[in-house]
């Protein structure tokens, strides 16, 4: 089954954006995102975003951002929205900060969880010790 077939039936989606960005212009670029990434949180179907640096300034993607969507309809009318392409244009035009961006839309396809194990010392509550142990898969 196709990713559109499946979003089509409400699927959750996530949003994976690489940025190749200049490492002088990584905070310029970030600050600007952090608006863009405001308007986008008011969106019908937006569910949460995330913006991740680069450890190192040789990385050839500085940032990267992974957002999550009820579906990939949501993501397409959200990308519509005639401020949001008034802004990303303006981002684009901008000849301060220059970037390429590199988007698609993902679905879970396997997951892996930390295992918590709860401590089973009396008198104590908290993580640690043996017992109800999970193997922390999806």
């Amino acid at each position: 089954m196709s990713q559109g077939s499946q979003s089509a039936n409400g699927t959750p989606v996530t949003l994976v954006n690489v940025f190749e960005v200049p490492a002088q212009h990584v905070d310029a670029f970030i600050a600007r995102w952090r608006e863009r990434a405001a308007l986008m949180s008011t969106q019908p179907g937006f569910v949460d975003t995330r913006l991740h640096r680069a450890l190192s300034s040789q990385t050839r993607f500085q940032l990267v951002n992974v957002a999550h969507w009820d579906s990939a309809e949501a993501v397409q009318a959200a990308q519509a929205d005639p401020e949001f392409q008034q802004r990303v244009n303006a981002a684009i035009a901008d000849p301060q900060v220059r970037f390429a961006a590199h988007p698609a839309l993902y679905r879970v396809v396997a997951e892996v969880l930390r295992r918590v194990v709860p401590d089973r010392t009396p008198g104590r509550v908290g993580a640690g010790g043996r017992g109800g142990e999970s193997s922390g898969l999806r």
